[in-house]
């Protein structure tokens, strides 16, 4: 009987490919389409997919040294990114086993929530020092990164899949 994809043995994630993710998603927010609204935040969607898929690599360290990153990108108030980010990772690496068992449109209805604290968190750092605030569709992004959270999910564990060869003589 074949394998179902749910089913199947992925190979472990080289730390490479966690780095180079991460570096890219860290491009996609310095990119001039960040400023618009319904754009998700890229570095927190690729950080809480990583505190989920492997919370012992990726964990609140990396949250913080990449929101001092964007803080200083986006000129903003500093430590607001790396306090939202440092949450994030957290929170996911605390629903990563629960998380797991769950088909990809469920578990993107678990990540929605984190984007929204994230998003959330921003809000209320900013908010503080009596800045101009955001309107609604500030909160766009987290539900559009929740809708690509199946596509990124395709596309960040593609390099672990194993090949479809079924050898008769191994068990596994």
């Amino acid at each position: 009987m074949p394998p179902t994809s749910h089913s199947r043995i992925l190979l472990p994630v080289r730390p490479w490919f966690i780095a180079a993710s991460l570096f890219a998603a860290l491009l996609l927010n310095f990119l001039p389409t960040s400023d618009w609204s319904w754009m998700p935040d890229w570095v927190a969607l690729v950080l809480i997919f990583w505190s989920i898929h492997e919370p012992r690599r990726v964990g609140m360290g990396a949250g913080f040294l990449l929101g001092l990153i964007m803080d200083v990108a986006d000129a903003s108030l500093f430590g607001q990114h790396a306090l939202a980010y440092v949450l994030a990772t957290y929170a996911g690496a605390a629903i990563a086993r629960r998380v797991s068992w769950f088909s990809l449109d469920k578990q993107a209805l678990h990540v929605l929530p984190l984007l929204l604290m994230v998003q959330g968190v921003q809000f209320l750092v900013r908010a503080m020092p009596d800045v101009a605030l955001p309107g609604l569709s500030y909160f766009l992004g987290p539900l559009v990164g929740a809708a690509l959270w199946l596509p990124l999910t395709f596309l960040l564990l593609l390099p672990q899949h194993q090949p479809e060869q079924h050898d008769e003589n191994r068990p596994i």
